[in-house]
């Protein structure tokens, strides 16, 4: 899971779509300069399906953007069955970031320094994460068995991944040096 886009540069107070809709990357997906592939099939399947973009229920719901349904679904359900399988895609991002924030202890309080050097500390953390995420020997130590969550075999049970519980209550936060809000 290696980190393909970051935007850096918006509090860490701001809402996820807050952050998502002040981003290049929103601006080139909405003007349609983003060369996104057209629809195809699926495997076992006739019907063209877009490719999207796995949000949660705090974003819209767009042509480009997929969420859960959010009323509570009857189990066995196909919604409710939609909804499971799109928290499993949406869990990949959710560990990226969480590791992230796990081995890169900076993360961890906040961060006291002027606003461009929150955002070269910040992007030198993820080139750093996709460095090691890419070497094979680095991987293993950067994030052994058990570091991210897991679906157990047979129940399909979710398995919390260490970064979680070394984070249950102690979210990170960037905080900008006095006069920088």
């Amino acid at each position: 899971m290696l980190i393909k886009y970051a935007h850096i540069s918006m509090q860490g107070r701001t809402c996820d779509y807050g952050v998502f809709v002040h981003s290049a990357f929103y601006n080139v997906l909405t003007s349609g300069v983003l060369n996104v592939r057209q629809p195809s099939v699926l495997p076992g399947n006739n019907t063209l399906v877009p490719y999207l973009l796995v949000a949660d229920n705090a974003f819209p719901l767009t042509s480009y953007i997929i969420k859960p349904y959010a009323v509570e679904v009857p189990k066995g359900s196909p919604k409710r069955v939609f909804n499971y399988r799109l928290s499993r895609a949406h869990r990949i991002v959710e560990n990226a970031f969480g590791l992230l924030a796990s081995i890169f202890s900076i993360f961890c309080k906040p961060l006291i320094v002027k606003t461009s050097t929150a955002e070269d500390i910040t992007l030198a953390c993820v080139y750093f994460h996709n460095f090691l995420r890419r070497n094979s020997t680095a991987k293993q130590l950067h994030s052994p068995p058990g570091t991210l969550d897991f679906e157990s075999t047979g129940d399909g049970m979710v398995i919390e991944g260490e970064w979680r519980r070394e984070f249950q209550n102690d979210r990170g936060m960037v905080k900008l040096a006095k006069g920088e809000w």
